[in-house]
């Protein structure tokens, strides 16, 4: 078995590029975050100014990754529970060292060969980007020591959606992509409904949620990277998507 460890991501495919993988095991690990350790001051100048710039943020928990792996196996990490403060800083240096960001992004088609996403509201940390409903990884989706994908998943997509994964079809493997020191997992959701019919349940939620992060449902048709307004992790999620569909 050849695992590749992460540090520069040699022996990982390219960056931007979407490949399957066999599996994920991301443990969490007791314990500061070297970054946030070697980092503690410069996190807490830079909230300052974050806040004072938008006094929405909220610093709450999330999980940033030590390290990964990746072998035949799929990806395995290790991580620790930082301040998503500390996520603020390490993502404004250029190299992005000192830890590797990893996300779940749900992926959800529509009935019509449509994507659904949503755009961020203007009091977020990414005001007005388009992404699939997804959020970092949060100590509550650590279960016994380990990250429940499938569970920040479901729950990110609920929470600002209204919609539940368990009523899609969901792709039986996993997927990846990479860039600049963040990693994406990703996973197909089908659901049987259409882009307009999943858009206005998205909008009948947006009214009721107690969480007012998103903006507003698109749907996306094509892999046309000036379609939105597009979260750069989402630009060969969308290539890859109807590549594949164009194979078909």
């Amino acid at each position: 078995m050849n695992v590749y460890f992460s540090e520069d991501f040699s022996g990982w495919p390219p960056e931007q590029t979407v490949f399957p993988i066999a599996g994920i095991d991301l443990r969490v690990l007791p314990g500061d975050h070297p970054f946030y350790v070697a980092e503690r001051d410069a996190i807490a100048e830079n909230w300052a100014r974050e806040t004072a710039a938008n006094p929405a943020l909220f610093d709450g928990r999330m999980i940033f990754q030590k390290r990964l792996s990746l072998s035949d196996k799929g990806i395995a990490g290790e991580s620790h529970v930082i301040p998503f403060s500390t996520f603020m800083w390490w993502r404004r240096q250029p190299k992005r060292l000192g830890g590797i960001h990893l996300f779940a992004y749900p992926v959800l088609e529509t009935s019509d060969g449509a994507l659904v996403a949503i755009r961020m509201g203007p009091h977020t940390a990414n005001p007005g980007q388009v992404y699939f409903a997804a959020g970092s990884l949060e100590p509550e989706d650590v279960s016994g020591g380990c990250c429940d994908i499938e569970s920040n998943m479901r729950r990110e997509v609920l929470e600002e959606t209204g919609l539940d994964l368990l009523e899609a079809r969901a792709c039986d493997r996993y997927f990846a992509s990479h860039n600049r020191r963040t990693v994406t997992v990703l996973r197909l959701f089908k659901f049987d409904l259409s882009a307009d019919d999943m858009i206005a349940k998205i909008h009948a939620h947006m009214l009721v949620a107690e969480d007012k992060e998103i903006a507003g449902a698109v749907a996306i048709r094509s892999a046309d990277p000036a379609a939105h307004p597009y979260n750069v992790a989402m630009l060969p999620v969308i290539d890859w998507y109807f590549h594949q569909r164009q194979l078909a």
